[in-house]
């Protein structure tokens, strides 16, 4: 089997790399007997205090370069691939796969489903182990790699089959219970399908992943995303606002208990189903920390808490500057703009920031100097 050449693009000046002549072109083989399968496995070796590098120069030579250094140190080489492997695609043809549902004519790279462990762990992609080789799995162990996500979408092996399109998806699941033994932090995910996995399946799930606890971190359900270019693909319909309720008390239920049980929120809805619910969006608090940020969970409240503060900061520093609560620039009357749930906006006086009327937009939120509010109501929103 041939050997696995990784380019080196570019030296770092100053470096050691730079000190053994090692140039643009030559190809990393091996180090310390072993070869080199991607990034992983590059910076496990090249943590030693003593490394022998095995090249490949760009004239054909195969060379060794023993290295003396400090633990940790960085040889200061930067690989054409960043991942020094090829990126692991998608084999699933789930139902609900957003990808499926996107206009041709576009990138082609926009089209690539990943579903690579090595991703979860470097930037937080979402994968459904049905890809995931024993080997694999002992790598993440061997090298803890973590926080891994998981799309589980359901805890049902027969029904995760269905939505997958797959049928090992079911019995991939039990790679849970490896990375659970051997203590790899995961976060997941639940795509929530209308009629599908919704319901007494979520209800099902959510207990299920809770035996996991606290080695799942957490776990967000999120609505499927649907766009106009479904065509040929499974039906799907969108939730209502009385479906987003229904998910939102489910959730709450469960995070009363796990509070109660772990001191964790662990299962949370993303932003959309508050929008959709015309329900307030929880307190910072309830996020555990913004665990699942990036997958749009707490999203809104961040956004408020710390418009919160940009204008508290602003009339502080008006009020220090001029020595007065306001200058010329603010209006008399108290600023606001007030977003109705029919998306229609109703002008009290010059916005503060005409940029954050938009994220208000459905929300029902007023926005005003002495804080954010709910319509028609006195209760402060932050």
């Amino acid at each position: 089997m041939k050997k696995k050449e990784h380019i080196v693009k570019t030296v770092k000046p100053g470096s050691i790399a730079e000190e053994l002549e090692i140039a643009p072109g030559d190809k990393v083989l091996a180090i310390d007997n072993t070869e080199i399968e991607d990034i992983f496995d590059y910076q496990y070796q090249v943590q030693n205090d003593h490394v022998e590098l095995v090249l490949l120069t760009k004239d054909g030579e195969e060379v060794t370069k023993i290295i003396d250094k400090d633990e940790d140190d960085d040889l200061g080489i930067i690989f054409e691939n960043g991942l020094m492997d090829q990126y692991r695609s998608c084999h699933n043809k789930c139902i609900f796969c957003f990808i499926d549902q996107m206009p041709k004519g576009m990138r082609e790279n926009l089209y690539f489903k990943d579903d690579d462990s090595r991703l979860s762990f470097l930037q937080g992609n979402y994968v459904t182990l049905t890809n995931m080789s024993d080997h694999d799995l002992d790598r993440i162990i061997k090298y803890h790699l973590a926080p891994i996500n998981v799309s589980f979408q359901t805890m049902n092996p027969e029904l995760r089959c269905m939505m997958l399109h797959n049928r090992f998806a079911g019995e991939t699941l039990k790679k849970v219970d490896r990375l659970y033994e051997a203590g790899i932090t995961m976060n997941g995910q639940i795509v929530l399908c209308k009629g599908v996995n919704d319901g007494k399946e979520l209800d099902y799930s959510i207990r299920k992943l809770m035996e996991y606890l606290p080695v799942i971190e957490s776990v967000s359900v999120v609505p499927v995303g649907l766009s106009r270019f479904r065509e040929g693909l499974y039906p799907l319909e969108p939730f209502t606002k009385e479906d987003a309720k229904e998910v939102i008390d489910m959730i709450h239920g469960y995070q009363q208990q796990c509070m109660e049980k772990y001191g964790t929120h662990f299962i949370h809805a993303s932003d959309e189903w508050y929008l959709l619910a015309e329900e307030p969006v929880p307190e910072e608090e309830c996020y555990d920390g913004y665990l699942q940020l990036e997958n749009g969970v707490g999203m809104i409240r961040l956004l408020l808490n710390e418009a919160k503060e940009t204008m508290e900061e602003l009339y502080k520093h008006n009020a220090i500057t001029t020595g007065r609560r306001k200058q010329e620039r603010f209006p008399s009357q108290p600023v606001s703009w007030r977003i109705h749930t029919s998306g229609r906006l109703q002008r009290r006086s010059k916005p503060v920031c005409r940029g954050l009327r938009r994220m208000y937009m459905r929300s029902g939120m007023t926005f005003s100097e002495n804080g954010l509010r709910y319509r028609d109501s006195s209760q402060e929103l932050i």
